[in-house]
C-alpha cells in the first residue's frame, strides 16, 4: 500500500483567478466546487485519491476556453469539508453520490467527464452507475476499469539507486511521526522521477506531494478492494465517444489503456511521446490538442 498512497494526480499550481465558486451543503459535509468558462460542460475529476484540486485550476482554465470545465474537492480534501473521515464515510459509492449532487445542482443532463490517474478509476466507476448522463468519457493516465494496477504498479522501478535509498530515508522519518512540511517536501522531491519524463518539474511535483491526505488515500484503496473494483462488464454496453490518452513513458503502462479501450464500444487511444503521467505538464500543444480534437468531434 506504500507505493499505492503516492499514485497521484500531480500538476503544477498557478494562481489563476476562477469565474466562480459554489459550495454544497450535505448532512455532515460541504462540496466546494469551481467552474470556468461556458459551453458544453466538462466535469473533471483528479487523482489521489485524498488530494484536492488545487493542481487542476491551469487544466480546467484551458478547457474553460472553449466549454464550461468544472473541477471540485473531493471529499474531505481542500474546501470540502466532512465531519468524520472513517471507512463509513469514505466509499467509491459516496464519491459517485458527490458527482452526481454537483450534477444535480448544476442542472446539468448530460456532460463530459474526465477523469485523471486515480480520477480516472472514479469516473470509470461513475459511468458504470449512470451512464446515461455522460456525453463522452475522456480517460487521461487513468488507473484502469478494475484493480490490475495492484498488481502492476511499481513506481520505485523508475527512480535511480540514489534516489530510492533517499526516498527510503523519508519514508521511514515520515512513518515514524515526522509528517512535517519538510519532510514530506524532501520525500517528494526523491519520488518525483517515477512520474516525470523531464526533471524540470521536479519541484512543482514534489509541492504537490506535500498536499495529500493519506487517511483518505487508505481508506479508499481499501474500499476499493472490499467492493473488488471492477467496471468491465458495466462499461462493455456504454457506447459513448471514448478518449483515452497518455504518455509513453507513463508509470502506467499501456496494458491498462489497452484493456480499457478492448471494453468501450467506442473508444480511441493516444500515447504521447516524451511524456510520463502528465501529458499538460510536459507535452501540453499535444495533450490538449488532442482533447480539443475529441470534443470537436462531439459537435
Amino acid at each position: 500500500m506504500r507505493n499505492l498512497h503516492v499514485f497521484l494526480v500531480l500538476i503544477i499550481s498557478f494562481s489563476v483567478v476562477a469565474q466562480k465558486e459554489d459550495l454544497i451543503t450535505l448532512k455532515n459535509a460541504t462540496l466546494h466546487f469551481t467552474t470556468y468558462g461556458k459551453g458544453l460542460p466538462i466535469f473533471i475529476i483528479n487523482g489521489g485519491p485524498g488530494m484536492n484540486s488545487e493542481g487542476f485550476a491551469p487544466l480546467a482554465k484551458e478547457l474553460g476556453n472553449s466549454n464550461l470545465a468544472i473541477i471540485y474537492d473531493q471529499r474531505g480534501t481542500g474546501k470540502s469539508s466532512i465531519e468524520t473521515i472513517s471507512a463509513d464515510t469514505m466509499t467509491m459509492d459516496l464519491m459517485v453520490e458527490d458527482i452526481e449532487t454537483i450534477r444535480k445542482h448544476l442542472n446539468i443532463d448530460k456532460w463530459i467527464v474526465l477523469g485523471h490517474s486515480f480520477g480516472g478509476m472514479l469516473a470509470s466507476y461513475y459511468v458504470s452507475k449512470h451512464p446515461q448522463h455522460l456525453r463522452a468519457l475522456i480517460l487521461s493516465s487513468s488507473g484502469g476499469i478494475d484493480l490490475t494496477l495492484l498488481s502492476t504498479l511499481n513506481l520505485t522501478s523508475r527512480l535511480n539507486s540514489t534516489e530510492q535509498d533517499s526516498l527510503a530515508h523519508w519514508n521511514r522519518k515520515i512513518a515514524q511521526g515526522d509528517t512535517s512540511y519538510n519532510a514530506l517536501l524532501h520525500r517528494g522531491k526523491y519520488l518525483a522521477n517515477a512520474y516525470l519524463y523531464d526533471d524540470t518539474y521536479i519541484d512543482a511535483v514534489a509541492e504537490r506531494l506535500t498536499q495529500g491526505n493519506m487517511t483518505i488515500n487508505g481508506l479508499l484503496w481499501q474500499n476499493m478492494q472490499a467492493i473488488n473494483f471492477d467496471c468491465t462488464e458495466q462499461l462493455m454496453s456504454f457506447d459513448k465517444p471514448v478518449l483515452i490518452i497518455q504518455g509513453k513513458q507513463d508509470i502506467i503502462g499501456p496494458d491498462i489503456a489497452e484493456k480499457a479501450h478492448q471494453v468501450f464500444r467506442d473508444s480511441e487511444v493516444v500515447y504521447i511521446d516524451k511524456c510520463a503521467h502528465y501529458g499538460w505538464l510536459e507535452q501540453p500543444e499535444a495533450y490538449f490538442g488532442n482533447i480539443k480534437k475529441f470534443l470537436n468531434s462531439l459537435n
